[in-house]
């Protein structure tokens, strides 16, 4: 049904605009449509599985249309051929690209399939007869290895590089490592270091390990298992307990943020205004890098900033006698490098290095390794084509020049997927490959499930978000369990629309842990605050949040409300009565104060408008410089807000919204580790090393997925931060199982988008 009542008056969605089918669709949910032939409620439907339609909420078979709304239709179009393909109509003559004059003038395109890509061809991957008694007694046990799997397993002497891709049964390659010396090669499991990147792993291998052991034998028990950090910092606290104390370490980085904030007023630095969490990165990377504060060249005035704290946070330290996770790693080769009869004895005793998740090691973890390797016995599993945190000073070259420090290494390449169905993996390859700086390899697939991954075109991340959650409602209304899904995206404030549809669905869903609400970011607190301030010109909270964009100190704070007391008025009219002010300060102040009584009448849109043109935020955001942080910056999510801010039509019902949204996050968190049938929001670098049996991934567009700080570097003649943002959508690619949805947004942030090169680069 493609018509309705809105508002009392008729509408035909063939001819409403594309930016307005949002707003119908939630009128629909508000009861504001109804049917134009027998005035019930009717809903707007916006998913993947089928083009946009009216349809009743009491599962009415639709009406016919009346003969007068015929005669204002469109004049009838040529009758196309659809055939059923993953659950979805597609034409049967149209191609994955329509013709670009088709494509503007089409006010909904139909989701496109990725199904030019190779044949599926089963290859005979199965386990070697030829290898003997310890293979066959695993198969007893259900634990199959193909041929690469037993070559990596059995190549114990020496250095080894196994090149291990995505969906490729490294963990069972590792574990079947150990229990394979052990057992077969008699080699005394205290001598062996097995190390993995997070605790979770760490209790997985030793989990597996057990499925090896014999009776009562309790043999693993003796291998050293852990993280870099927590076997580094054993040594470390063995040697010298008393300096490292855990009751001195910094396990928070508010505990950092702290000092940091502390130090940096000595250098003016505002507190609500400077990118603390940005610096803490920043001084964990330059440590990683083995760059003491003597080293460091900075590059520009916000490095110069990040470069002061960090000689402070250092000297602070050292005064204090405490230490964080990165002095672990620090601590540990300084140690072992002055102390050359303690290195020699820690190398007597690990004679064999097995070491998981080999792309994701930084330069202070490998030259540690090379110097406890001294036989050169080190197992390197990896891929760098999953190489996805530079930003922690890992770094693809570590596998791409193995063999320079570890000569005559032998190298393994596992290419069978044992995850993915054919069509993701095929897809997968064709993305990766254009990498230069790349290992080469091609992944295999192990069935075929002829399901293609899919291209939609919501009109933006609103719409995005609906399509999304409908999709998901309908599969998991007909049986699919929430679990099965996963929605993945490049920054957290990318995820608000899609927070926001889900909070209303009342579908289970689960947030990382370091998820924060999009509208208690630093730039959207201070904008909003404008808005608090227009409501009640004595909320003191949003006082506080718009100071640094009037470049004012938090001090003022405590003089406006000083003087709100003594001239019994509003804190807002506080400001323009300040003693302490510049001329220029107090001009913009008294110019601005009449508009806040102006912002509470108009809708949030213009409001937004107001603040950013008329107020000065944009004149702010400019003078910041830096904008905050590289990866999110202030301006974007000015735009973000304005996106949402067009859905209201007053400032509290808007800013109701927001303080639901806030409070709804907090909820979500706590929820987030009850829930084990839920649906899966996290970032792509969050997912790396987990599966999911369905993946929606948002904003495949250029500017987010490459982020526009890769696209920058490129035009600088930059190559590496481009790959790394590949690499990036190729990790999320591979966290599907069964289904791949991938969006393209026709425009974000307010503005046209167009189509991830990437993506575009497979068609």
């Amino acid at each position: 049904m493609k018509s309705a009542i809105w508002n009392d008056r008729p509408i035909q969605l063939e001819k409403m605009t594309r930016e307005r089918y949002q707003e119908l669709y939630e009128a629909g949910i508000k009861g504001a449509l109804v049917c134009s032939v027998c005035g019930t409620n009717v809903k707007l439907y916006l998913g993947l599985r089928k083009e946009p339609h009216f349809y009743h909420t009491n599962n009415m078979e639709p009406h016919s249309i009346p003969e007068d709304e015929q005669s204002e239709s469109p004049s009838p179009q040529p009758q196309e051929e659809f055939v059923e393909r993953n659950g979805f109509r597609m034409p049967k003559s149209r191609s994955i690209i329509s013709d670009s004059k088709t494509m503007k003038q089409e006010k909904w395109k139909t989701p496109k399939l990725l199904s030019h890509l190779p044949i599926f061809i089963k290859e005979n991957s199965e386990s070697s007869p030829s290898l003997g008694g310890f293979f066959q007694r695993l198969q007893e046990k259900n634990i199959f290895l193909d041929t690469a799997q037993q070559k990596a397993v059995t190549s114990i002497e020496g250095p080894l590089l196994v090149l291990a891709g995505a969906g490729s049964g490294k963990t069972r390659v590792l574990t079947t490592r150990v229990a394979y010396m052990v057992h077969e090669q008699r080699i005394d499991p205290r001598s062996i270091m097995l190390i993995t990147f997070t605790a979770k792993a760490a209790n997985e291998m030793k989990e597996r390990l057990q499925l090896y052991e014999e009776q009562h034998s309790r043999v693993f028990s003796s291998l050293v298992t852990g993280t870099f950090h927590s076997i580094y910092y054993k040594i470390l606290a063995h040697h010298h307990s008393s300096r490292w104390n855990g009751n001195n370490l910094l396990k928070w980085d508010w505990q950092k943020e702290q000092f940091l904030k502390q130090a940096g007023r000595k250098i003016g630095l505002d507190e609500k205004d400077f990118p603390f969490d940005q610096a803490i990165q920043q001084i964990g990377y330059w440590k990683n890098n083995m760059q003491t504060p003597k080293m460091v060249i900075p590059s520009n005035k916000l490095e110069e900033q990040f470069h002061s704290l960090y000689q402070d946070y250092e000297d602070w330290k050292k005064e204090k006698q405490v230490f964080d996770f990165d002095d672990m790693l620090i601590g540990c080769y300084e140690l072992l490098l002055e102390n050359p009869t303690l290195l020699g004895k820690y190398q007597e005793r690990f004679q064999y290095f097995l070491i998981d998740e080999f792309q994701d090691i930084n330069k202070v973890q490998y030259e540690t390794i090379k110097l406890l390797a001294r036989d050169g016995n080190v197992c390197a599993v990896g891929d760098d084509d999953q190489s996805i945190y530079a930003f922690r000073g890992s770094n693809p070259n570590f596998i791409l020049n193995y063999h320079l420090d570890f000569p005559e290494t032998k190298v393994v390449t596992l290419a069978q997927n044992y995850r993915s169905c054919h069509s993701i993996v095929a897809a997968s390859n064709m993305v990766i490959q254009k990498n230069m700086s790349r290992k080469q390899k091609k992944m295999v697939a192990q069935y075929d499930n002829q399901a293609w991954p899919v291209l939609f075109f919501p009109y933006d991340e609103e719409e995005e978000a609906t399509i999304i959650v409908q999709d998901m409602k309908e599969q998991i209304e007909n049986g699919t369990p929430p679990k099965d899904f996963a929605i993945l995206y490049r920054t957290h404030s990318a995820a608000r629309a899609v927070f926001e549809r889900l909070s209303q669905s009342g579908l289970p869903f689960t947030l990382d842990q370091d998820y924060e609400s999009f509208y208690k970011r630093r730039i959207v607190k201070g904008i909003l605050g404008f808005l608090r301030l227009s409501k009640d010109p004595n909320d003191v909270q949003a006082l506080s949040d718009i100071l640094p964009a009037l470049f004012l100190k938090q001090s003022s704070l405590q003089d406006a409300k000083a003087t709100s007391i003594l001239e019994d008025c509003s804190l807002v009219k506080a400001l323009s009565k300040l003693s302490n002010l510049q001329p220029f300060q107090l001009k913009k102040i008294k110019r601005i104060i009449p508009l806040f009584s102006t912002l509470k009448t108009v809708t949030p849109a213009v409001a937004l408008e107001m603040i950013d043109k008329d107020m000065g935020f944009d004149d702010y955001i400019k003078k910041r410089g830096n904008e905050g942080n590289a990866l999110e910056k202030g301006s974007d999510d000015i735009r973000d807000l304005k996106v949402v801010a067009k859905k209201f039509n007053s400032t509290s019902s808007f800013l109701e919204h927001v303080d639901d949204m806030i409070a709804k996050t907090e909820e979500m968190k706590k929820l987030s580790k009850k829930y084990t049938n839920a649906i899966q929001l996290s970032t792509i670098h969050r997912s790396k090393g987990l599966e999911y049996t369905q993946v929606y991934l948002l904003s495949a567009v250029d500017g987010s997925l490459p982020h526009d700080f890769s696209l920058e570097a490129f035009r600088n003649g930059e190559q590496n931060a481009l790959e790394e943002e590949r690499r990036l959508l190729y990790v999320a690619m591979t966290r599907a199982k069964e289904s791949l949805y991938v969006s393209i947004p026709e425009n974000r942030r307010g503005k046209k988008a167009y189509m991830s090169r990437f993506i575009k680069d497979i068609l």
